[in-house]
């Protein structure tokens, strides 16, 4: 199956312009686009912001594949934090449609494996907020994989009052944290993926997910060091099977976008560029 190419531009570490200038000339399809704070925070942009940005984006031939509605933290598992949380979420998928797209990708925090337990609790009133509010205008939330198994996140999404909850499909994050097969994880979620993360990494000691998510969460905890445990590397570098992984998910009739993350690394471009002709390859 071919598979639509889409590039993180943020990855790039270029300005508006010349980040769009960049993905359409190594051969993307599309973009997908941080709109969280800075330029493309939607409180931040005026009608005609937007709509300079949308002609940019037309005249490099691009689309936006997705919007990412991350907002740090501990995810949705904070009551106290969730009203402000939810509210931004809304503003990003209504910019999201206003960009002519209808996915916002977004980590929820790690879904707990007890399912009466408090913490479930909130993440499912969060969740099917945001659901009904996104189904309404035929968009997604897609929440990337990672934090917990994929039986677990699907035993979640099935909980949920609404399809509006989706999956934002990163076989990456499952081999380097979670130690979970993504080529299982590709069928086991089929019903929910709206979008993927073309991504590859290898996990060098395995630990509870919840502390490399906390880790994240709270910027640093004591000595712990990232590097000890996992490690991002350039597409086919990894322990992703991309050859049975892309298999999957013709199997199961994604025909959406691979947009590559590439998190680290001193060359972006470069490993930008070799993703796409790894991934073109596997499309041949």
């Amino acid at each position: 199956m071919q598979y639509r190419i889409g590039i993180i531009a943020d990855c790039l570490r270029l300005p508006f312009k010349e980040s769009m200038e960049a993905c359409a000339k190594l051969g993307a399809d599309g973009v997908q686009l941080y709109a969280v704070e800075g330029e493309m925070d939607p409180d931040n942009l005026s009608s005609a912001q937007i709509a300079e940005k949308r002609s940019i984006i037309r005249e490099f031939g691009l689309e936006v594949s997705a919007l990412c509605g991350d907002l740090g933290g501990h995810g949705f598992t904070r009551r106290e934090d969730n009203r402000w949380k939810i509210e931004k979420s809304k503003k990003i998928v209504e910019l999201a449609l206003e960009f002519g797209c209808r996915v916002v990708t977004t980590h929820i925090g790690v879904v707990p494996e007890d399912t009466g337990s408090e913490t479930y609790q909130i993440l499912q009133e969060a969740c099917n907020e945001l659901a009904e509010f996104a189904h309404e205008r035929g968009a997604y939330f897609a929440i990337e994989t990672g934090p917990e198994p994929a039986d677990r996140l699907k035993k979640f999404l099935d909980s949920l009052s609404s399809k509006g909850v989706a999956v934002n499909f990163d076989p990456a994050n499952l081999v380097m944290v979670t130690d979970d097969d993504p080529v299982k994880g590709v069928y086991t979620l089929r019903d929910y993926i709206v979008h993927t993360h073309a991504k590859d990494g290898i996990m060098l000691k395995k630990t509870d997910p919840k502390v490399i998510y906390d880790f994240f969460a709270e910027g640093g905890i004591g000595d712990l060091r990232l590097s000890d445990y996992f490690l991002e590397t350039p597409l086919g570098e990894g322990k992703v099977d991309f050859d049975r992984y892309l298999q999957a998910l013709a199997d199961i009739g994604y025909g959406g976008y691979l947009t590559i993350e590439r998190e680290v690394g001193a060359n972006p471009m470069e490993d930008i560029s070799h993703a796409i002709r790894f991934l073109k390859s596997k499309m041949n």
